[in-house]
């Protein structure tokens, strides 16, 4: 493993997290069921779908409601088109904390605040107006509940990570950009050599970014890992540090859709040019070193990962392959195969677990609509498929976030009083 990038500003930090402080909501929920899906429609008039999820854990319809954005497409490589599906080339393209929905909008430079109305999770409230981010095609986005920080990676010419604080009343001006020099256009031309993630750590004190490299130009990619800042100052808002410690393990190119292990502080990471790798990150310099690597074999781009409570494993998804592939959290060996192929969707993209269910998107190809797929894990087989045709998505459908339940959830209503405290 080797140090193999790294911005103008950095390379040298003293503020890293030495311990987790506490799992972060997302993983101390993901014990229990879901409450409902979000997947952003990335259309010119950019909108949320909402699904509700039954106490089986079953979807059904639910609510469309717009951002207030644009949403885009990259560029395809290969063909020279519009990308689709995988218009954001991304994971997280919104994200859940609390009672608060991020979603960014790729084709307006902003990132909208929804808030969910916990006695009904289809019904989103936009919280002030989008925000605007400093760079261009953003593309992911991540909040911390615990700091009230939301974070947004651009990968277009202008392209990096901005981050702002948040509140009942919105979100406030986003900061600089931490760059990254991927010399790339708006819309960027991808996959490679793209922004492929931004998400906090377990206990939040770290912001990772993934950057997919470019085989072709022998251009690895990258782990970037910022702490956050004045959290245990007396009255001082938390903030993400400018700078942070590049990091590009051995073996790895193009990494992908990343999950914190629980309990732990490694990563899972999609390698889309051979599979998964398991990193381990030192918690004195915050470098990333892999501890396990799976080759999936006959995988075509496997770019999203989540992982089962209920299983203690990870699970992959190919856009260009309709299956799941189960992998393990200590050295991402393959654990199970799940062909989905008898429901006719071409592949699969974005992802969620909860309870025993994987919930996992196709946005269908322009020929075959829009779905969600529903797997129980424990007996590796699917047991709803969900198709979409009648929700507004179509081929540029691009992330999935879940509400989780929790106590208090049909009672507490956050986001009718505004408390700005931005």
């Amino acid at each position: 493993m080797h140090l193999t990038r790294s911005f103008p500003f950095l390379l040298s930090l003293g503020l890293v997290p030495t311990a987790l402080a506490r799992p972060n909501a997302r993983a101390e929920a993901g014990r229990s069921n879901g409450r409902a899906i979000y997947i952003l429609s990335n259309e010119q008039q950019n909108s949320v779908v909402a699904l509700p999820m039954a106490g089986n854990g079953m979807l059904s319809a639910g609510s469309n409601t717009p951002t207030g954005g644009a949403g885009s497409n990259a560029i395809d490589g290969m063909t020279k088109q519009p990308a689709g599906p995988d218009a954001l080339l991304s994971q997280s393209a919104l994200t859940v904390a609390g009672n608060s929905l991020f979603a960014v909008n790729a084709g307006s430079n902003t990132v909208t605040m929804f808030a969910i109305d916990r006695a009904d999770p289809t019904k989103l409230k936009m919280v002030g107006n989008p925000m605007s981010v400093k760079g261009e095609f953003p593309n992911t986005v991540a909040a911390s509940e615990k700091h009230k920080i939301v974070c947004v990676a651009s990968t277009g010419a202008v392209a990096g990570v901005s981050c702002g604080s948040f509140s009942s009343c919105g979100i406030g001006a986003m900061d600089d950009l931490r760059p990254i020099d991927l010399k790339q256009t708006t819309p960027p031309v991808g996959p490679t050599n793209t922004v492929s993630q931004v998400f906090f750590s377990n206990d939040q004190d770290t912001l990772y970014v993934t950057v997919k490299g470019d085989p072709s130009k022998n251009s690895t990619g990258f782990l970037g890992a910022f702490p956050v800042q004045g959290k245990s100052a007396c009255m001082a808002k938390a903030s993400v540090s400018r700078e942070g410690v590049m990091s590009s393990p051995e073996g790895t190119v193009v990494l992908f859709g990343s999950s914190p292990i629980p309990k732990s502080t490694d990563l899972f990471v999609t390698d889309a040019s051979f599979g998964a790798v398991v990193l381990a990150i030192d918690p004195k310099t915050e470098v990333a070193t892999a501890k396990g690597k799976g080759v999936i074999e006959g995988q075509k781009a496997t770019c999203w990962s989540t992982i089962s409570p209920a299983s203690n494993t990870a699970f992959v998804t190919d856009v260009a392959l309709n299956r799941l592939v189960e992998m393990s959290l200590t050295d991402a060996r393959i654990v199970s195969i799940i062909d989905l192929a008898a429901n006719g969707d071409p592949g699969l993209i974005d992802l969620e677990a909860a309870g025993k269910f994987v919930y996992a998107l196709s946005p269908g190809n322009g020929t075959t609509p829009a779905a969600v797929t529903v797997v129980d894990v424990t007996s590796k087989a699917q047991v709803q498929h969900l198709q979409l045709k009648d929700a507004g998505l179509s081929k540029n459908a691009q992330g999935m976030a879940l509400l989780f339940e929790r106590s208090g959830d049909r009672t507490d209503n956050l986001g009718d009083m505004c408390r700005d405290t931005r």
